[in-house]
């Protein structure tokens, strides 16, 4: 007797990975064209998951040109879909990556929250409320990458 096998759609993983001048406007930049890259990949403006990835792809694009940042070198931003469907949650992993190594943030759970009235300070609370998971990874060559993941719903 043979088991009943079930129809599996077919997944297609969606990769995008641009570098960005490591200052202000390469921030920006970065946070527009992500945008406009998830609503091509059916993730449309102003949905729940394209305003928490705004914020996200913000704060540490902000971040990676703030305290991540070594003249002459760029950041780069990584966004990876994967979709899901009725059953099963999508997944939306955002990366930015720079060349510093000496200024690491610190990960989930070592957030402090900033002093009242410190002008800086909220960045990762932020990616902390809003991503379902994130991390700081040791990369190759040298530096870091944050990673944050949205769990899609469909």
């Amino acid at each position: 007797m043979e088991a009943p096998t079930k129809a599996q759609p077919d997944v297609t993983v969606r990769v995008f990975k641009r570098q960005f001048r490591s200052n202000p406007r390469g921030a920006r930049l970065a946070r527009r064209v992500g945008l406009y890259q998830l609503h091509t990949w059916g993730i449309p403006y102003l949905s729940d998951a394209s305003e928490s990835a705004a914020l996200i792809i913000g704060e540490l694009t902000a971040n990676a040109v703030t305290h991540g940042r070594v003249p002459g070198r760029d950041f780069e931003l990584r966004l990876t879909h994967t979709p899901g469907d009725r059953e099963v949650l999508g997944v939306l992993r955002i990366e930015v990556s720079d060349t510093r190594t000496e200024c690491r943030p610190p990960g989930p759970g070592e957030i402090a929250a900033p002093a009242d009235g410190d002008d800086s300070g909220r960045g990762l609370l932020i990616v902390d409320a809003l991503a379902d998971r994130w991390a700081v990874i040791d990369r190759e060559p040298p530096g870091k990458t944050v990673r944050a993941e949205l769990d899609l719903l469909y």
